[in-house]
């Protein structure tokens, strides 16, 4: 057999164990929050992991379907989350959802997953007040209008250095 067909058969059954070890039975969303987004997999494996073929994966790259990280520039690296993502693709285009369909399906869950995201910390802010309700927290405007928490006693701080002055005219 010649060497490169070897080199090939070698590499897929690389990819394969790979794939053994990060998808033996357990679902990929099931990994721990941290490691989610990191990312693990090189096309061969994600693509594997996917049940798609590699082109596939560099396509929808192109078209911001699912946009993994690079290492050097170069390589793609998929995380678990990107793996997710795939299959979610696959599933939504073999029930007739055209790309740009699954595009705007994809950019509204990340937009919710971003508001839940928020809410939590809106959440998490308010057990903090409710725990410390004598409060140093006191709620004023900031110069662009916005409305910003400070401690008792401060004044908000403009997000850049500009000196305003203010003259008024009798």
């Amino acid at each position: 057999m010649p060497r490169q067909r070897l080199s090939a058969q070698y590499t897929r059954l690389r990819v394969r164990e790979n794939v053994a070890e990060y998808d033996d039975g357990e679902d990929l969303r099931m990994l721990a929050a941290e490691h989610r987004h990191a990312p693990l997999f090189v096309i061969s494996v994600a693509a594997e992991l996917a049940d798609m073929h590699p082109q596939t994966l560099r396509q929808y790259d192109r078209m911001g379907l699912v946009t993994p990280r690079r290492q050097g520039g170069r390589h793609r690296r998929y995380s678990p989350y990107d793996i997710e993502q795939l299959r979610q693709i696959q599933q939504l285009s073999q029930e007739g959802v055209s790309l740009e369909g699954i595009r705007r399906i994809i950019e509204l869950q990340n937009r919710v997953q971003e508001l839940e995201d928020h809410v939590d910390r809106l959440r998490t802010q308010l057990r903090e007040a409710e725990r410390n309700p004598g409060g140093t927290r006191v709620f004023a405007v900031a110069p662009q209008g916005d409305v910003v928490t400070v401690a008792r006693g401060q004044r908000p701080r403009p997000l850049n250095k500009e000196l305003v002055l203010w003259r008024s005219h009798h």
